[in-house]
């Protein structure tokens, strides 16, 4: 089975593009949404989050703040990297035991910092989603609650889009303009085969 990575800039439509391969019948693990359920259910990661991040990460329900979270982490290279630094082993564990239950030519893996927490090492090929810096503010704007401060910290703790593309096996363009589907198809044929 290969092992595939979609990666893109913050906005830059990964997920969308993750939908389609799935309705395509490709099994999806989104390593954003595992992080946050791990966030809130490893025991040990809790523990770690609350060491060095403070108790008050968590509300009374042991539920994670991600608003606090994200307030130290985006303003602070070297606390995101800690945080990361927590989070990534587990998730990589997290994906490893989910490959070995799935029936399929081929998975993905879906995360935004794929060259940043080295997961690119382990996979066979990497999808890059790109869209213009002004769009995925746009996409961002209307999604998120962010202000464009918030959003432009999120966007520069990732590697740049150029780097990602340039690393990438693949590049997918998600500008509006050019149809997604038929890039979309064009790959899964070649990983297919």
């Amino acid at each position: 089975m290969k092992k595939i990575g979609i990666t893109g800039g913050i906005g830059s439509g990964k997920t969308y593009v993750s939908k389609i391969f799935s309705c395509l019948g490709i099994p999806v693990f989104n390593s954003d949404i595992e992080a946050k359920k791990l966030m809130n259910s490893s025991k040990k990661l809790m523990k770690l989050l609350k060491e060095e991040f403070g108790h008050d990460i968590y509300c009374k329900d042991q539920e994670l703040e991600k608003e606090k979270l994200a307030d130290i982490v985006f303003s602070n290279s070297d606390k995101l990297k800690k945080l990361n630094s927590f989070v990534h082993p587990i998730v990589k564990q997290s994906f490893n035991n989910w490959c070995k239950l799935q029936k399929s030519t081929y998975v993905i893996k879906e995360t935004a910092i794929i060259f940043e927490s080295n997961s690119h090492l382990e996979l066979d090929v990497i999808i890059c989603v790109s869209a213009p810096l002004e769009l995925r503010m746009k996409r961002l704007l209307k999604r998120d609650n962010y202000s464009i401060k918030e959003i432009r910290k999120r966007i520069e703790s990732q590697s740049s889009q150029r780097k990602k593309e340039d690393l990438s096996d693949y590049i997918i363009i998600n500008n509006e303009k050019k149809l997604l589907l038929p890039q979309i198809i064009n790959i899964h044929k070649s990983l297919k085969s």
